[in-house]
C-alpha cells in the first residue's frame, strides 16, 4: 500500500503484518527502526562509499540491499528470498534495478543458498528471515552460523535480525549461539526489550575481527530512536548460563503477542 505522507513510499504487508518499507524515490529512508540499525552498521562497517560483497537471506522488498546500493554504489549483492510470488510481486511494483544498482535475486531457501555460497566469498551476510513472524529453528543453529562464517571473506561481518520477548531466552541463547561461532559480537536492541519488559528487534552481529562498536554506538545514540549496544563484556553477562543452540533442539523463534506488528 502507498505510503499517504511521503512521496514514493510504499509499505508491505504479509497477513496483516507489516513485513517492509521501501522508499522508490529515496533508497536511504529507512521507514523501521530494525532496518535503521541495520543500516547504521552498514555505514559504520567500511570507509564512505566503499562497495561490499553482500548475501542477503530473507529478501522481503529489499529494502536493505537498495540501501546499500545507494550508500555503496557497486556492491555486488545476492537475495535469497524463499517467497517467489512476493518476489515476483516486489519486481514488478517495486522494481529496485537503476544505474550502478548490482542486485541479482533468486527464489531459495536461506540456509541452502547459504551453503552454496563459495567460501570467503562475501563480506557481508544478513540474515532477516521470517516465516510469517518467527524466525524459522533450521536458522538458528551453531551449524548455520558455521555456514555463515564459511561464506565470509577475512574479516567480514554477519548481522541477523530476529524478534524476542519476555523472558528473553530465545535471544539470549542465540546470543550464546552467535558467541559460538564468531570472536568478536555485540547485540542492538532498545533498552526495554533488553529488560525483558516488551517484545521486540534484536540485531546480533558476529565476526571473526574487532567490530566497530564505538562508532556504532555513536551512530544508534543520535538515531531519532536510541537503541542501545551490548558490546563483548555486556554480552557475556546477557548470556549467562544460555547454551549454545545446535540443529538437533534448534527451535524457531516465539511468536509474538498478539497486535505487536498489526496494521491498522
Amino acid at each position: 500500500m502507498p505510503d499517504l505522507d511521503q512521496d514514493g513510499g510504499w509499505l508491505l504487508t504479509l497477513d496483516g503484518t507489516p513485513q517492509s518499507y521501501v522508499d522508490l524515490a529515496d533508497p536511504t529512508h529507512l521507514e523501521f527502526e530494525y532496518t535503521r540499525r541495520i543500516g547504521h552498521l552498514l555505514d559504520a562497517l567500511a570507509p564512505a562509499g566503499q562497495p561490499l560483497d553482500a548475501l542477503h537471506l530473507g529478501g522481503g522488498a529489499l529494502t536493505v540491499p537498495r540501501y546499500l546500493a545507494a550508500t555503496r554504489p557497486g556492491s555486488r549483492q545476492r537475495v535469497a528470498e524463499i517467497d517467489g510470488p512476493l518476489l515476483a510481486l516486489v519486481a514488478e511494483q517495486l522494481p529496485w534495478q537503476g544505474p550502478g544498482v548490482d542486485i541479482t535475486a533468486t527464489v531459495a531457501d536461506a540456509r541452502e543458498a547459504l551453503a552454496a555460497a563459495p567460501p570467503g566469498s562475501a563480506d557481508l551476510v544478513i540474515a532477516d528471515v521470517f516465516h510469517g513472524s518467527r524466525t524459522p529453528a533450521h536458522l538458528t543453529s551453531v551449524e548455520f552460523l558455521r555456514l555463515a562464517s564459511t561464506a565470509l571473506r577475512p574479516g567480514g561481518c554477519y548481522a541477523a535480525n530476529l524478534a524476542d520477548g519476555p523472558p528473553l531466552a530465545f535471544g539470549r541463547a542465540q546470543a550464546a549461539t552467535l558467541r559460538a561461532v564468531f570472536p568478536y559480537t555485540c547485540l542492538v536492541a532498545e533498552p526495554s526489550v533488553l529488560r525483558g519488559r516488551r517484545y521486540g528487534n534484536i540485531l546480533l552481529i558476529g565476526s571473526a575481527r574487532p567490530l566497530p562498536v564505538r562508532e556504532l554506538s555513536r551512530q544508534l545514540a543520535a538515531d531519532p530512536f536510541p537503541a542501545r549496544l551490548c558490546d563483548e563484556d555486556d554480552l557475556a553477562e546477557l548470556v549467562r548460563g544460555a547454551v549454545a543452540v545446535t540443529d538437533a533442539d534448534a527451535q524457531p523463534s516465539p511468536p509474538p503477542p498478539d497486535g505487536a506488528f498489526s496494521v491498522g
